[in-house]
Formats: C-alpha cells, sequence, structure tokens
C-alpha cells in the first residue's frame, strides 16, 4: 500500500482539479463512508467555484424511504439499514439520471425529510452545463449508480468503532457487511484515509 500524507486544503485543491477535468456534461459525484462526508463534500465547493463550476449539493441523508418501510424491522436494524434504508432509486430518478447527457439538468435536493417522516416539497434547481453534483452518504459504492468519479473516506481496521458516535454503533454490522460484500476502498477512484482528524492521506496504491 502507498499512502500519501496531504493537508485537508491540498486534498480539497487536488481533487477539485480532478472533478473539474472530468469530461460528461454535468459531472457527478459520489462521497462516500461511514462519517464526515458531509464536510468533505462541503469543502469541494469552494474550490471548484474558484474553477468555475457552479455546484448542487444532495445528501443521501435526504433521499431516506419512509420510516414505515425504514423501520419495518426496528430501529437498530443493521441488515434494514444497509437494505432498506435509503432510496437509492429515488437518488438516480430525482438527481443523478436528469444530469445524464440529454438530461434536463433538473435536480431535485431532497426527497424525504427524515425528521417530519415526509416530503419537503421542494423545487428542483437546475445544474448549469458544467455544473458538478456532489452526493454525499453512506453505502453509495456497489449500487449501480452513475457516478463519472468516486471519493471513499476510508477509516481502517477498528478505526470506524473509534469514530463513529456510540448510538450509532448498532450500524457497524452493516458497515462491516459493506466492506466485505462492496469492498468500497477498491472500488473508489480516489481513497482517503481519515483515521486521524485532520489530518487525511491519499491511498494512491493499495497492496
Amino acid at each position: 500500500m502507498r499512502v500519501r500524507a496531504i493537508t485537508p486544503e491540498k486534498l480539497a485543491d487536488e481533487l477539485a482539479e480532478t472533478i473539474a477535468e472530468v469530461r460528461a456534461p454535468r459531472p457527478r459525484v459520489a462521497v462516500d463512508g461511514a462519517v464526515g462526508t458531509a464536510e468533505f463534500a462541503d469543502g469541494l465547493v469552494e474550490p471548484l467555484r474558484v474553477r468555475g463550476r457552479e455546484v448542487v449539493r444532495v445528501s443521501t441523508w435526504r433521499y431516506v424511504r419512509a420510516a414505515s418501510l425504514r423501520l419495518e424491522h426496528g430501529r437498530d436494524d443493521p441488515d434494514s439499514f444497509y437494505e432498506s434504508w435509503f432510496d437509492f432509486g429515488g437518488l438516480r430518478r430525482e438527481a443523478l439520471d436528469p444530469l445524464a447527457s440529454g438530461g434536463s439538468g433538473l435536480v431535485l435536493p431532497a426527497l424525504w425529510d427524515v425528521t417530519t417522516d415526509r416530503s419537503p416539497r421542494l423545487d428542483r434547481v437546475r445544474l448549469p452545463e458544467h455544473g458538478v453534483l456532489l452526493v454525499d452518504g453512506p453505502l453509495l459504492l456497489g449500487a449501480g449508480l452513475p457516478f463519472e468519479l468516486t471519493v471513499h473516506l476510508w477509516l481502517p481496521g477498528r478505526s470506524l468503532q473509534r469514530h463513529l458516535a456510540e448510538s450509532e454503533h448498532w450500524t457497524l454490522p452493516a458497515f462491516d457487511r459493506y466492506s466485505a460484500e462492496v469492498a468500497p476502498e477498491r472500488l473508489a477512484d480516489h481513497v482517503v484515509r481519515v483515521d486521524r482528524p485532520g489530518h487525511p492521506a491519499v491511498v494512491d496504491r493499495f497492496g
């Protein structure tokens, strides 16, 4: 394995430059991981705008299924979390497919509000050509979603347990399953080791 230490600012600039070079009408970018994905994706917004790219942000936590489906087997069932919490079909239909070549360019920022358990009824946002969609959240890889570029925030070994809030430890078996079945750290285009907060490292090559 080859790992390269980097500052958060330099990392954001590197990734923004890579995203800006993607040849697609409106690049769709995933930031996948168990923790810290929203902050990481937010940190890419300004570097992309400096490069003349408009950005729309979407989170999988705003594309959850209704509680009647999500919590059918209880509030802390890891298999349900892995298999049925997130509406990836809705994410594709309302946010990803409209940005494909020939698509409308209209993105729905949120499909479902996890707090109120109802649709937030937001208007669609038009992403101009060469704009970038940044989608963050867990379990994004291996679901066949059409991203032009993917980033995985990697917590090796048992470091996930240390970084995940204790109230969310019930999801650990789901992430173990994700690691075993999908191996996101090997599937992603870019892997960032994030077990030392504030000191990311780019994994340039796995052994």
